[in-house]
C-alpha cells in the first residue's frame, strides 16, 4: 500500500490534471483582461481617475474578502458546484463586458459580476484538489496549482495587448467563451473528492504545532510585506532603468514562480512555522534592500529574492491553516483570501503615505529602507506573538493538572 501511495504521489490524478490545466486557463483569460481595466474605464469610458480607483477598490474587496463566502457555499451545494456557479459568474460578467463597452454602468456591473465569481472559485478550487488526498500530498498540489495560476498571470497581458484597446469587443467575447468551455468541463469532474485515499496517521506534535501562530495573521503580514513591490517597484524601477527592463523582471519573476515554487515545496512543507517566517521575511528584507540600492542588478537580484520569499511564506502559509483548522478547506482557503485581502488593503494603505512621504524628502530609497525594516519586525512581532499565545493556552491546562 505504501508503495502505491509513493507512486501516486508523483503525479496527477485526472480531475486534478484537468483542475491545474483549467487553473492556467482561467487565469489566462482573466489576466488578459483585468490589468487593463483602469485604462477602460478611464479613457474609453471616460471616468474619472478618482471614480476609477473607487471602482477597483470596491471589486478587489469583493474578490478578496467574498472568499468567506466561500466555505457556506461549498457546505451547502459541494465543491464542484461551487465552482460551476463561480464560472456562470464569471462568464456571464465578461460577456456583459461586450455591451458595457459604450456604458459606465454595464460595466462596473460586468466587474463586480466577474469579482464575485472569483470570491468563489480559487477557495473551492483549491479545497477540491486537497480533498480525498493525504496530508503528504498538499505541498505538491498546491504549489502546482499556485503555478498554473501564475504561468497564467504571466501570459495574459501580453496575449491581450493587440486587442485590448482596438478590439476591446472581441476580445471579451473571446474570454467569456475560453470560460464557458472550462466552465463545462467541470461539470463531468466527479462531484468532490478527488481521489479517496487510506487514513494515514496525523503528523507527530511538534513545535511549532503548538505555537501560538495564527496562520491568518501571518498570511496578512506576508501579503501587506508583499504587496509594497508589487504595488511600488514600477513607480521606482522605470524612471532609473526602462519600462522595458521592468517588463523584464516581471516575466522573469513570473517565470521563476512558475518554475521554482513545485521544486521547492516539499523543502518547504518541512520548515517549522518559525523558521519559514524567517527565511520568508528575511529573504524578502534581502530583496528589498536590493532594489534599494539600485541599477539594473539590484533590482533584478531584489525580484529573485522576493520571490524565494514569497514561494516559502504564501505556500506554508497555506499548509499551516490546513493543519491547524477542523473547518472544511473551503472555508479554510475562503479565510486565508480575507486574510490576503486585509494585507493587501493596508500595504496599498501605508504604501502610497510612505512613498510620498520618501518622494518629499528627496530621496524615493528611504520608501525601500522603511519596507526592509517592517520586513525584519515584522516576524519577530508575530513569533512574540504566538509565544504569548501558546502560554495563554498551556497556563489553564497546567492549572488543571495540578489541581
Amino acid at each position: 500500500m505504501s508503495t502505491e501511495r509513493t507512486a501516486l504521489r508523483g503525479r496527477f490524478t485526472g480531475p486534478q490534471g484537468f483542475l491545474l490545466a483549467g487553473s492556467f486557463l482561467i487565469t489566462l483569460g482573466s489576466f488578459a483582461v483585468l490589468p487593463y481595466m483602469s485604462v477602460l474605464l478611464h479613457q474609453r469610458l471616460g471616468l474619472g481617475l478618482g471614480t476609477v480607483g473607487t471602482v477597483l477598490a470596491v471589486a478587489s474587496l469583493i474578490q478578496f474578502a467574498g472568499g468567506v463566502v466561500a466555505g457556506p457555499v461549498a457546505a451547502r451545494i459541494g465543491l464542484r458546484r461551487s465552482m460551476l456557479l463561480a464560472l456562470g459568474l464569471r462568464t456571464a460578467g465578461f460577456a456583459a463586458f461586450v455591451p458595457g463597452l459604450t456604458s459606465p454602468v454595464p460595466a462596473i456591473g460586468a466587474l463586480l459580476l466577474v469579482s464575485a465569481g472569483a470570491a468563489l472559485y480559487l477557495p473551492a478550487n483549491k479545497a477540491y484538489l486537497v480533498v480525498g488526498s493525504p496530508e503528504s500530498d498538499r505541498p505538491r498540489l498546491l504549489s502546482a496549482s499556485s503555478s498554473a495560476f501564475n504561468a497564467g498571470m504571466a501570459l495574459g497581458p501580453p496575449a491581450a495587448a493587440p486587442l485590448v484597446m482596438g478590439s476591446p469587443g472581441v476580445l471579451f467575447t473571446c474570454v467569456a467563451g475560453l470560460f464557458a468551455v472550462v466552465g463545462v468541463g467541470h461539470a463531468f469532474l466527479p462531484r468532490d473528492a478527488v481521489r479517496p485515499v487510506a487514513a494515514e496517521a496525523p503528523p507527530p506534535a511538534t513545535g511549532e504545532r503548538r505555537s501560538g501562530l495564527s496562520p491568518f495573521l501571518v498570511t496578512a503580514a506576508s501579503v501587506y510585506a508583499f504587496m509594497f513591490f508589487q504595488h511600488y517597484l514600477a513607480l521606482y524601477a522605470v524612471p532609473r532603468t526602462s519600462a522595458g527592463f521592468y517588463g523584464v523582471v516581471l516575466m522573469g519573476y513570473a517565470a521563476l514562480l512558475v518554475v521554482a515554487q513545485p521544486l521547492l515545496a516539499e523543502r518547504v512543507a518541512a520548515l517549522s512555522y518559525p523558521a519559514a517566517l524567517r527565511w520568508g521575511f528575511g529573504a524578502m528584507a534581502a530583496g528589498m534592500a536590493a532594489i534599494a540600492g539600485g541599477g539594473h542588478t539590484g533590482i533584478a537580484a531584489g525580484g529573485v529574492l522576493i520571490c524565494l520569499g514569497e514561494i516559502v511564506l504564501f505556500l506554508k502559509n497555506d499548509l499551516e491553516a490546513l493543519a491547524r483548522s477542523s473547518a472544511p478547506p473551503a472555508t479554510v482557503f475562503g479565510r486565508q483570501r480575507l486574510a490576503a485581502g486585509i494585507g493587501a488593503f493596508a500595504s496599498g494603505v501605508v504604501g502610497g503615505q510612505l512613498y510620498a512621504a520618501a518622494e518629499s524628502a528627496g530621496s524615493a530609497r528611504a520608501f525601500w529602507v522603511t519596507v526592509v525594516l517592517q520586513c525584519v519586525l515584522l516576524p519577530v512581532l508575530l513569533l512574540g506573538l504566538g509565544r504569548r499565545t501558546a502560554r495563554g493556552r498551556s497556563e489553564p491546562r497546567a492549572e488543571t493538572t495540578v489541581g
